[in-house]
């Protein structure tokens, strides 16, 4: 098996939708109306599952964490120390809620946490260096 995406289900499909499209960038790959939306970031397939709709395609219900919620964290990369601290005030300010102001951790990564409009943990890290070359030695 190969990762294809990973995705969220969510209650609020449009407030979703602009958030991860208009404040993180992600890239919409077809309308806003539909019950699966398709989001790209990186080359990473990125889903919104609409809770009901899932529900009823599965004949079950859900329990949903409501508030901040710690089942999983979505990790993005900049470049530098100073992108984190700009990307952090910058989705602050675009409605996103924050959870840990930038910091540098012990181990050498600066990082800071958001939250997405339901509460989802968004990880914005950095470890000073390119993506391209921040896992080589």
């Amino acid at each position: 098996m190969r990762l294809d995406g990973f995705g969220l289900l969510v209650g609020d499909m449009a407030k979703m939708i602009r958030f991860y499209r208009d404040v993180l960038g992600f890239e919409i790959r077809e309308a806003e109306d539909t019950s699966n939306v398709y989001l790209v970031k990186d080359g990473t397939l990125f889903l919104l599952y609409g809770r009901s709709d899932f529900e009823q395609m599965t004949h079950r219900r859900y329990e949903y964490v409501k508030g901040l919620n710690g089942h999983a964290e979505i990790a993005l990369y900049v470049d530098t120390f100073a992108e984190v601290d700009e990307a952090f005030r910058r989705t602050v300010e675009q409605g996103a809620t924050p959870v840990l102001a930038p910091e540098t951790e012990p181990w050498g990564q600066r990082t800071c946490y958001i939250a997405d409009p339901e509460g989802n943990l968004i990880e914005i890290g950095s470890w000073n260096k390119p993506y391209e070359v921040k896992d080589l030695k």
